[in-house]
């Protein structure tokens, strides 16, 4: 498996993050991106998990609630890789994908669309 750090997988979840366009960006509301190293207890294996209300759901009730949560798994995705690119590109299209659903867009579509 590859040795890839806690910080500089961070570092990776933070670039990835970045090269997402500006104007969607600006539209995430309420939501937070962790770096942990296993999926939950009782998952399949992940690389990531978006928990929270999709931006498309939400209604004049949604108020005063937690930050929705997407996260990264760092060893699933250590374990899947064998090279430092396949790292980065594994990081970027996770990344992607769950804030795809902070969007609203299911896994059928994400996957169409490559992610």
């Amino acid at each position: 498996m590859l040795d890839v750090p806690v910080d500089e997988f961070e570092l990776l979840v933070e670039t990835a993050l970045g090269t997402i366009p500006a104007d969607l960006s600006k539209a995430m509301s309420n939501v937070a991106v962790f770096v942990e190293d296993e999926s939950p207890p009782g998952y399949p294996v992940l690389f990531g998990l978006y928990v929270g209300v999709p931006l498309t759901e939400r209604g004049q009730w949604y108020a005063g609630v937690q930050p929705d949560r997407i996260t990264i798994y760092r060893l699933p995705i250590l374990r899947h890789c064998y090279s430092r690119e396949e790292v980065v590109t594994r990081v970027a299209k996770t990344v992607v994908h769950e804030v795809g659903h902070h969007f609203g867009i299911s896994d059928e579509r994400l996957h169409e669309l490559g992610y």
